[in-house]
């Protein structure tokens, strides 16, 4: 069951990543779900908004927030389609986010390839749920983009 819960949110996720697709954004979505509801959803807004910190991870932990009250997201699980960077890695920890699921991993800017504690000591990481489809919807932005 808890499978198929992963999974349900990931698409979710991916329908975001598609958001970001359709506005020529690099194609990441993110919710985060909280007493098994989303509370959160976002897609990368860096060239909408000018502004480089404007990925999913970020817009979804300031929506959660605003959501709940306040700045901490214990017992709350961010699903991402693509591996958080750096930045959004410590944010995460600083929010002290329960669980983090990632879709596909990020060999050139994700945290693992930095530091992969840089998540709260806490927070459980899950990943591989639909990766397959995270992985093709970001490599196919790229290849586009290279032509």
């Amino acid at each position: 069951m808890e499978q198929e819960s992963h999974e349900r949110y990931m698409r979710e996720a991916l329908k975001e990543a598609e958001k970001a697709l359709a506005l020529d954004e690099v194609p990441i979505g993110a919710v985060i779900v909280a007493n098994n509801k989303i509370i959160a959803r976002a897609h990368n807004l860096t060239e909408q908004l000018n502004d480089v910190t404007a990925h999913a991870e970020m817009q979804a932990i300031t929506s959660a927030a605003n959501y709940i009250g306040g700045k901490y997201l214990v017992d709350c699980t961010m699903y991402v389609t693509v591996e958080p960077c750096y930045m959004c890695a410590g944010a995460l920890n600083w929010s002290q986010i329960s669980t983090l699921v990632i879709g596909t991993s990020d060999s050139k800017k994700g945290f693992s390839q930095l530091d992969a504690n840089l998540l709260h000591p806490k927070t459980k990481i899950i990943t591989g749920i639909l990766k397959e489809d995270c992985k093709a919807l970001i490599q196919g932005f790229f290849e586009k983009k290279r032509k």
